[in-house]
């Protein structure tokens, strides 16, 4: 009996020495709180954050020249010389080409023939003096550039005979510039003149900027667009006519407005409400939304019941129900 009762001593002093030295190594007594992950359906979230949204409106086009100024000579003659062709560009009042008058041109012509024919000293002295007063009496005229601008074609050369207010040159006036914006037909119920313009023009890093004018009257029932008028601002240089690009009409904006996510919305494709889910302590919380303007990836909350910085989840709340824990992860 003694020596049962000294084994069963030594044991339940064994057993204390152990539990003491458990108790003492704390890596031992518990696991880390920190390995064991949440609770809950894992999401990510995002903010609501107050932005400026605007709403856009697009259409192809190009640079055009509203005005084109026909040249024409003031009387009939010889075009003595033309300085310009197509493509230059011209300054107003430069000099384009200048016209000898055809009835002095005949005189000068007919003193010259007169001196090749002279035989005697009295006839050469008469052409002579006949040669020099066609000379005195040539009726000359310039011509100059009406506008500053770029000649678009001409119609004689250097050497020509032409007529009174016959055609010579086209120039487009640079100060009619602008870009004409091919718009759908069912967006031109919201093209206001005034509204803002980004012009994004094709092999050019910079974009450019101006202004509606107003819808001009001439729709294309091909693929039913109208051509929109914009008046270009700010330009360092003339661009060149025809320089294709995409104009984006701002026909709404808003500021300073609640916005979420794009991702955070979640439409019911049967009542086409749209709905958010929130993070309040830990769990989901949806709440139906007006959803205003889009733009930049975000989508502005109307009459909006949040506040800023609050978390609205945007990825795994498909299928997740009002109350659920979730577990946010980056």
């Amino acid at each position: 009996m003694r020596r049962a009762a000294t084994i069963l001593a030594l044991g339940v002093a064994f057993w204390a020495l152990a539990c003491a030295r458990k108790s003492d190594d704390p890596e031992k007594a518990a696991p880390a709180a920190s390995s064991t992950p949440p609770p809950g359906v894992p999401v990510q979230v995002g903010t609501v954050t107050r932005a400026s949204l605007a709403d856009t409106v697009a259409g192809p086009g190009h640079t055009a020249a509203l005005i084109q100024q026909k040249v024409r000579p003031p009387f009939a003659g010889t075009l003595s010389e033309l300085l310009v062709g197509d493509g230059d560009r011209v300054h107003r009042g430069q000099l384009l080409a200048t016209i000898v008058s055809r009835d002095s041109e005949s005189a000068l012509t007919g003193a010259r023939e007169m001196a090749r024919d002279a035989k005697t000293d009295a006839e050469k002295q008469a052409a002579d003096r006949a040669l020099a007063l066609a000379q005195r009496g040539l009726v000359k005229a310039r011509i100059e550039s009406p506008a500053d601008g770029v000649v678009l074609s001409h119609a004689a050369a250097g050497g020509d005979r032409v007529a009174e207010d016959q055609e010579l040159l086209t120039i487009a006036d640079m100060n009619s510039l602008v870009f004409l914006a091919d718009v759908a037909q069912s967006d031109l119920s919201r093209i206001r003149p005034g509204q803002p313009v980004r012009l994004e023009i094709a092999g050019r890093e910079s974009h450019w900027t101006g202004v509606v004018h107003d819808v001009l009257p001439a729709a294309n029932p091909a693929d039913f667009t109208a051509p929109v008028r914009i008046d270009l601002k700010g330009l360092s240089e003339v661009p060149p006519l025809g320089l294709f690009g995409t104009a984006s009409i701002t026909v709404a904006e808003r500021r300073n407005v609640p916005t979420v996510p794009d991702a955070a919305l979640v439409r019911d494709d049967i009542s086409g409400k749209s709905r958010i889910a929130l993070v309040q302590e830990g769990k989901a919380h949806w709440i139906e939304i007006t959803p205003g303007l889009r733009g930049s990836g975000r989508t502005e909350i109307q009459a909006s019941p949040l506040s800023d910085g609050q978390s609205v989840i945007v990825l795994g709340q498909v299928g997740l129900q009002e109350g659920a824990a979730v577990a946010v992860h980056p």
